[in-house]
């Protein structure tokens, strides 16, 4: 029913962006111009560079029996670019953060000090922790500060991710390098016969496009519908990256850390690979495919299967998007990228079987939930408002389940990312969600036009201060406001105005 009263108005808009983009008109000054936008590095790549692996993050125990990480965002400066130099921000470094690991179970405080110039946050993405250590546009961190959230792990083993959130300007702070993997383990997914060795056979895999000026710095705010495309890959922050591979079985933790741009990975002979895990966990199941397509911020565990001698390339095929034909080339849906060059030696060590069974998934009942909204995503609002810092939008009851029915209803791609919470999804337009959907997400890619109900539980974590965001994690349009935030209560809390946001200190 939504998808056909829908319709007509997404065709009249749509007609109206073909006939936008045909002239070489904008709409607000960042559709842009389709002619000549299509990107293809097919061939081009010439794999001269091994890839980075972003070393794992030392810790130390305190005297409370937490596991202690320290961290620091700081500028920097790296060669991308051979003759170019490009000003970085990094974690630890001069580009990206090092991977944190830790285990279910486990007590973890991370001391984040901000040496950079401006005020910035930290978001752990896709972990499920209190409010208040979430890492959002109220948790600010001034320069010369430090913040020291404390948590709990108490989800199953996954591949997270952390970024800043801060309001209107993370876009930037990402494009600049702000950006690492978070590893979560745990008995069940450590009792499988899975590749492991960190950096050997289990590789993290954090995928960005950017741009680069004449001067080797980084494009920032040159936008299109989407915000910002960029035609140079860095994988872990390596141009043009190969991996020497040494084991029969691969296993590739995917991370578009991209701003802007969706991807659709396979393998450029089109061979299939074992899907594992999404953003929440592993799947029930290996999937065998041969695409896996993920949108800004989802993440998605392969393994790949190699012969000895043997290279292959890990390439971007055009992502199915959904939009108008018209519109395609403008939001990137016509590119096509060579990612990472995979060359395995001419002996490789044995990897056992890959599990026919890998975890449960535990189905949330649709019939125990207490409520069911509704959320409209368009022209950069979501249910027809901008975000509010001040402005709790909705109210979840502790200890309670919910089914969300998100839908988009723009020409323009979009995405849902819900902090604090992994969900699962009920149905896609209707039918049951295809597999690479069947296990914990925590953002979602929604077509134009295509209903998507979720359901997920708040099971915990009451604080009627401290607001938790839902967002379109295409980072442009969450800059520009397409994002709400919702708090959970017990019984009887009201929610209070959300407290500790810095307006100030942001360039």
């Amino acid at each position: 029913m939504m998808l056909a009263r829908n319709r007509m108005p997404r065709l009249l808009a749509g007609l109206a962006v073909a006939l936008l983009v045909a002239s070489g008109c904008t709409q607000d000054g960042f559709l842009g111009n389709a002619d000549g936008l299509r990107v293809d590095t097919v061939g081009k790549v010439a794999f001269d560079r091994p890839l980075a692996i972003p070393p794992l993050t030392p810790s130390r125990h305190d005297n409370q029996g937490r596991r202690v990480f320290d961290l620091t965002a700081q500028p920097g400066q790296r060669q991308f670019l051979a003759g170019r130099t490009t000003p970085t921000w990094g974690i630890n470094g001069d580009y990206l953060g090092p991977t944190l690991r830790a285990r279910r179970g486990e007590q973890v405080q991370i001391n984040l000090h901000n040496h950079l110039d401006e005020t910035t946050t930290m978001h752990w993405h896709g972990m499920h922790l209190p409010a208040s250590a979430d890492g959002g546009p109220h948790q600010t961190i001034a320069p010369g500060q430090t913040w020291s959230p404390s948590w709990r792990i108490n989800q199953p083993a996954a591949t997270l991710w952390y970024h800043p959130h801060p309001h209107g300007h993370s876009e930037r702070h990402i494009t600049r390098g702000l950006a690492g993997m978070f590893i979560l383990d745990d008995d069940q997914e450590a009792a499988l016969a899975l590749p492991r060795r960190y950096g050997v056979d289990d590789i993290p895999v954090i995928v960005q496009d950017r741009r680069f000026g004449d001067d080797g710095r980084f494009v920032e705010g040159e936008h299109r519908a989407t915000g910002l495309l960029g035609d140079t890959l860095l994988v872990n922050g390596t141009v043009g990256p190969y991996l020497q591979v040494t084991t029969q079985r691969l296993r590739l933790r995917l991370l578009n850390a991209s701003t802007a741009r969706i991807y659709n990975f396979g393998l450029a002979d089109d061979h299939r690979f074992a899907l594992i895990a999404s953003d929440g966990g592993l799947l029930p199941a290996p999937y065998q495919t041969d695409r896996i397509q993920l949108s800004p911020g989802e993440r998605a565990e392969i393994v790949v299967a190699m012969r000895p001698g043997e290279q292959v390339v890990l390439r971007s095929f055009p992502p199915a998007l959904g939009t108008f034909r018209a519109l395609t080339s403008v939001v990137g849906g016509g590119d096509t990228f060579d990612v990472l060059q995979l060359r395995a030696a001419s002996s490789l060590a044995h990897s056992p079987t890959l599990p026919a069974r890998l975890g449960e998934v535990p189905r949330l009942d649709p019939a125990a939930a207490v409520a069911t909204r509704g959320f409209r995503l368009a022209d950069l609002q979501i249910n027809g408002k901008q975000m509010g810092m001040d402005r709790i939008d909705e109210v979840v009851g502790t200890d309670t389940s919910e089914v969300w029915e998100v839908t988009n209803q723009h020409v323009l791609p979009h995405n849902f990312h819900v902090h604090g919470v992994q969900f699962q999804l009920l149905d896609v337009d209707g039918a049951a969600p295809p597999p690479q959907l069947a296990g914990w997400k925590d953002t979602v890619y929604l077509p134009p036009g295509v209903p998507i109900r979720i359901i997920t539980r708040f099971a915990d974590y009451a604080d009627p201060g401290h607001p938790y965001m839902f967002h379109c994690h295409l980072i442009f349009h969450e800059d520009q406001g397409m994002m709400g935030q919702f708090v959970v209560a017990d019984s009887g809390q009201q929610p209070s105005a959300p407290g500790g946001y810095n307006h100030g200190g942001h360039h």
